[in-house]
């Protein structure tokens, strides 16, 4: 691996570029470390999700830009630019990254409220009288 690989992670309205490089495992997400940035830890679990899939938790240096949504569509969302950076490294990571769930962009999202509703499908109480 000569240089840095790029990925990248969506999920809800949360967007994480990954940046991967040769090193000895350290993650950082928007300048901090990804412990003290997703403070829970099955937050942290998500993140490492890949790495650990391929046995390659000490192996990689990444640091993470997230912007949007929240951390807990941050944390899914660079867990997809994760995998898909691993698989620029070396694309026989793919049958272990694909049978754990790794490569699949989460397509749900908040619907959108409709007109004469209270929410996107709630409508307001009926009165008869």
């Amino acid at each position: 691996m000569e240089k840095q690989k790029n990925g990248l992670g969506r999920r809800k309205a949360a967007v994480t570029r990954v940046f991967l490089s040769k090193g000895d495992g350290k993650i950082t997400v928007n300048d901090k470390d990804y412990k003290v940035y997703f403070p829970l830890v099955y937050l942290q679990n998500q993140v490492e999700g890949p790495l650990k899939a391929i046995e390659a938790t000490d192996k990689f240096d990444i640091v993470i830009n997230a912007t949007g949504g929240g951390v807990k569509g941050q944390a899914e969302a660079a867990k997809l630019g994760i995998a898909r950076a691993l698989l620029e490294v070396n694309a026989e990571y793919r049958p272990t990254l694909k049978a754990a769930g790794f490569l699949h962009r989460d397509p749900r999202n908040v619907e959108r409220k409709k007109p004469g509703k209270k929410k996107a499908r709630r409508s307001f109480q009926f009165s008869k009288r």
